[in-house]
């Protein structure tokens, strides 16, 4: 007879202790910790990648590359860091930007407090100890007197409402989570579907190595030529002698980022010198056009203007004359959408080897084994490239079960649409804090200044409670909806909520129509923040019952 000991009961370890835990480690994530940990505190940074970049981490995808100058399109924070680092291109790719940020992460040596593969399941306040308890999904859990979520903007995936896909054999790639190793499509038939600005760019990319490339396109976009150059070294040594100046000039720009504003209207131009205006701005490319014209987003028939010139581009480019119609976006206004950047994507439609397939006049059925069914053709394909968008500005924060005060769910206080104060606080959720969240300028600037801004205001609010003994900071209710109605007092009489938009949330069923992003520009935005921040954080509110004790300082 053999005996077996009984086993040892397993005893769950403690959760560890923080000041912060921040949720993310992409651009927000950095900075963030980087700022936190130089005032001596305490900070765990979790993220679900193997390494840093957030966004730029698992968007890979061919042809990706961000559509603000690179010489903006990076931290201002060290002149050490922007003055070692060189850009290469005007219009950096996916590559060099995720280069850049590990470069900042070993730099600033942030990857020894930063725990990878790991993904964040519930942050729940704990009103007894004024804490956040945060789960991940390898059962290990922490807390922390702040909560802060770095998780960006368009970090979750849109589950494409594609029937069938399931039963399609080949492989299938979905733009925001492609493959580390190189994809080869030598000798493929590859769909593509998904016309957004990861489709666009990916395309002309795709069609140079596949055997044939169908684009599958529901709504076109509008996009203009990036123009995208080599940077020269004579280029940069300029920037980067007077790079404090140029930095300066961006955090008093709308944009947050020094390209062209113009208050002159569409038609004080006569029709000569508006069509001059608009071809030098499309010949230069990038986000020139955006400031050509001041009534781009206000004013319909000057959009319509606008939007009749770039369609006059659009059968400059495309021989085939159908093709170039279905080509043309129509129903929503020239900005109602993300107005995207591209590389010789109308030019690709004159490629032999590629075919527009126009999925709103005959719309896909389902997928099956072997390709795509329309109503009234099959597609045979070697494999599928999903560029299907995202659930934008609240999927990330949503995905997690997030908890504030009498475990009330985050889910459902925003079941009928995100709300905020400033896009970086919620009433109820004490001291838990969003970068770059619904309510602030966000995906409407240079994202990357956006960030900074947060960062440094945030920091500034922790600042002002350790100097007054405050544990807890919260949004006030009212204050909250006084904001709520704000942002939407701004969006209203712009032409943006006229479109079925990512920014109202539209590509995804079920979720709420509301216009989340700030209209008002960067430069007003900053302002309201200071002068908030400058009347004693007017509109949050502060509990100092809980002592103001740090976990133990980080060496």
């Amino acid at each position: 007879m053999t005996t077996v000991a009984a086993a040892s009961p397993t005893v769950a370890p403690e959760p560890e202790q923080f000041d912060a835990v921040i949720v993310g480690a992409g651009f927000a994530g950095l900075y963030l910790f980087h700022t936190l940990r130089g005032k001596g505190m305490r900070v765990r940074v979790i993220d679900a990648a193997d390494g840093v970049g957030g966004t730029w981490y698992w968007n890979r995808y061919p042809g990706a590359r961000c559509d603000v100058l690179s010489v903006d399109y990076s931290f201002s924070f060290s002149e050490e860091i922007q003055q070692a680092w060189v850009w290469t291109e005007k219009y950096a790719a996916q590559p060099e930007i995720l280069r850049y940020l590990e470069f900042v992460a070993d730099r600033l040596d942030l990857r020894r407090d930063i725990r990878f593969s790991t993904r964040v399941e519930a942050a729940i306040y704990d009103d007894a100890t004024a804490s956040w308890l945060v789960r991940t999904d390898d059962g290990l859990t922490c807390t922390a007197r702040f909560c802060i979520m770095a998780t960006g903007c368009l970090s979750i995936p849109k589950e494409p409402d594609i029937p069938g896909l399931a039963a399609f054999t080949g492989p299938v790639y979905f733009t925001s989570r492609w493959p580390q190793q190189h994809t080869d499509f030598a000798g493929q038939t590859v769909g593509l579907i998904g016309t957004g600005s990861s489709g666009i760019q990916a395309g002309p990319e795709i069609a140079k190595t596949a055997e044939r490339l169908l684009v599958f396109q529901r709504t076109p976009s509008f996009t203009i030529p990036a123009r995208n150059i080599p940077l020269a070294d004579d280029f940069m040594n300029e920037i980067k002698a007077d790079y404090a100046a140029r930095r300066q000039a961006a955090r008093r720009h709308p944009a947050g980022h020094l390209r062209p504003i113009t208050r002159r209207t569409t038609f004080s131009y006569d029709d000569k010198e508006r069509r001059e205006a608009f071809e030098g701005a499309w010949q230069r490319g990038g986000q020139d056009l955006f400031g050509v014209f001041g009534d781009l987003i206000v004013d319909e028939a000057a959009n319509a203007e606008i939007a009749r010139m770039i369609y006059d581009k659009i059968d400059e480019a495309v021989a085939d004359p159908a093709t170039a119609a279905a080509l043309k976006p129509r129903g929503a206004p020239l900005g109602g959408r993300r107005i995207c950047l591209d590389t010789d994507y109308y030019a690709m439609f004159n490629r032999s080897n590629v075919t527009l397939v126009d999925v709103l006049a005959d719309p896909i059925t389902t997928v099956v084994a072997d390709g795509v069914q329309t109503h009234g053709a099959h597609y045979r394909l070697d494999a599928l490239v999903l560029a299907t968008g995202f659930d934008a500005m609240t999927g990330a924060l949503l995905n997690i079960d997030i908890r504030g005060r009498n475990g009330t769910p985050l889910r459902e206080k925003w079941s009928h649409g995100p709300v905020s104060y400033l896009g970086i606080a919620i009433a109820g959720f004490p001291n838990l804090f969003t970068i770059t969240g619904p309510g602030s300028p966000s995906v409407l600037s240079n994202v990357v200044a956006s960030i900074e801004q947060h960062v440094e205001w945030l920091a500034d609010l922790f600042d002002h409670m350790d100097a007054h003994g405050l544990r807890v900071a919260e949004a006030d209710a009212d204050a909250e909806q006084a904001w709520v109605r704000h942002v939407y007092d701004l969006a209203a009489p712009t032409l943006m909520i006229k479109a079925n938009s990512w920014y109202l949330g539209a590509n995804v069923p079920g979720k709420p129509r509301v216009f989340m992003p700030y209209v008002g520009g960067l430069d007003v935005y900053r302002d309201k923040a200071d002068a908030i921040a400058h009347d004693g954080y007017r509109g949050f509110h502060f509990d100092a019952e809980t002592p103001n004790v740090r976990a133990t300082h980080a060496a």
